[in-house]
């Protein structure tokens, strides 16, 4: 049932943020291709006008410099998208990485910490992290977009440099995303809903709205849009671990979060009819770097048997059998090559608590992304995807079953002569 339940809000997290950021990129598209209205609309108050087609119609777009003169009978409200979005984003995190910490949060290798501590740490960090955002954005700084960028992604990456020291580097990046996409619904919560209730309250009273509430709005909007590439790169890290895993993969995160932030500043002035294709070129080159260098040093913490607690004897008891049954295929090779039967015991040591038709490790009740490891067919199937978990100790998770240094040479070893 817990299964069905995480995929249930996956699938609407996905179908809320698609709307969002739909609508987001839709907007700022259609702001920057506004142009001057015709002579026949002078002097009714327009900003700009836009012409478009689209599934076999014509449509006549316009927006006011404030406000129409009137407010006309049906106006519709761009913020449950938003909401939605964050509230289900929410939700995920508190059924995968909270009520999942053991295997998805907590490292023993990072950091000794119980769950009612990393929990608490998590959401103390998206609290501290959403109101060094508000004090920036409510600071003269917010008058020079470029300077404030630079800070805030310094923020950032302090941030997420701070979660790696307590965290599992997945843990770490997801909570990365959950403070943008906190900030995102924030700006939509604190900043643009307010200024559009206040515009609608001036027109109906009919006084003239204040300025500054649009331009604050039309701010936080344009925040939101360059913070969408990377908080969606968060959404898809966790099917590549050697992204997180790496020996920095907090300065992983925070190049590629600049480099698709950057990469989306070529599109925005695109839209206003700046090309300027050095961005691209430039995003691209710095994109190939990080691939190169991240392809030369994968591992993110030294691997070693997790910590366990001395007050839980049965569960260390556990972790020593295990520890033994593991290291004896490696210790029989004799430093040569491991054979089948070899390779297949240690796979069954460290990998069958999770992987197996039914999983003997308590976090899974069915084996995770429905993989078996039930005979030697099966690890010979899946060479490709064990040698990435493997080789980026992704797997096991937080190292439960203690695999040592020497298993996962010895394993990827066997796997490459395959």
């Amino acid at each position: 049932m817990q299964d069905w339940v995480q995929l249930l809000v996956r699938w609407m997290h996905m179908i809320f943020g698609i709307a969002w950021i739909g609508a987001s990129f839709y907007f700022v598209w259609l702001d920057n291709h506004l142009v001057a209205p015709g002579k026949d609309k002078e002097g009714k108050g327009l900003a700009g006008e836009l012409w478009a087609i689209h599934g076999g119609g014509f449509y006549e777009v316009a927006k006011y410099k404030l406000a129409p003169p009137r407010m006309p009978d049906h106006l519709h409200w761009f913020k449950w998208e938003a909401y939605s979005t964050w509230l289900s984003g929410m939700a995920m995190l508190a059924l995968v990485y909270y009520l999942g910490a053991q295997a998805y949060l907590i490292d023993p290798r990072v950091a000794s910490l119980s769950v009612m501590e990393a929990v608490a740490l998590g959401l103390t960090s998206l609290i501290v992290g959403f109101i060094c955002y508000e004090g920036l954005l409510r600071s003269p700084l917010r008058r020079n977009g470029a300077w404030f960028g630079v800070v805030l992604f310094i923020l950032l990456t302090l941030f997420a440099w701070g979660l790696f020291q307590v965290f599992s580097p997945r843990g770490a990046y997801i909570h990365v995303g959950a403070l943008i996409g906190t900030i995102m619904a924030g700006n939509v919560f604190l900043g643009i809903m307010p200024a559009q209730r206040a515009l609608v309250k001036a027109v109906e009273q009919g006084t003239a709205p204040d300025p500054r509430y649009g331009a604050m709005a039309k701010l936080r909007s344009t925040h939101n849009n360059y913070l969408t590439l990377p908080i969606l790169f968060i959404m898809i890290s966790n099917h590549y671990p050697f992204t997180y895993n790496h020996a920095q993969g907090w300065l992983v995160l925070a190049a590629l979060g600049a480099i698709s932030a950057f990469a989306r500043h070529f599109f925005n002035l695109r839209h206003k009819g700046i090309v300027r294709p050095w961005i691209l070129v430039v995003a691209f080159v710095a994109l190939a770097t990080v691939a190169y260098w991240v392809s030369g040093r994968p591992a993110a913490v030294a691997v070693s048997a997790p910590s366990v607690s001395s007050a839980d004897q049965a569960s260390t008891d556990k972790h020593a059998a295990v520890a033994v049954q593991a290291a004896e295929p490696v210790q029989n090779s004799a430093g040569g090559a491991l054979t089948d039967d070899q390779a297949m015991a240690l796979v069954q040591v460290r990998c069958e608590s999770c992987h197996a038709a039914q999983p003997t490790d308590p976090l899974f009740a069915a084996p995770p992304a429905g993989i078996v490891f039930t005979q030697l067919a099966d690890i010979v199937s899946r060479k490709a995807q064990i040698t990435t978990a493997v080789s980026t100790q992704y797997m096991p998770l937080a190292n439960r079953t203690g695999m040592t240094a020497e298993e996962r040479q010895a394993l990827l070893a066997w796997l490459a002569a395959k």
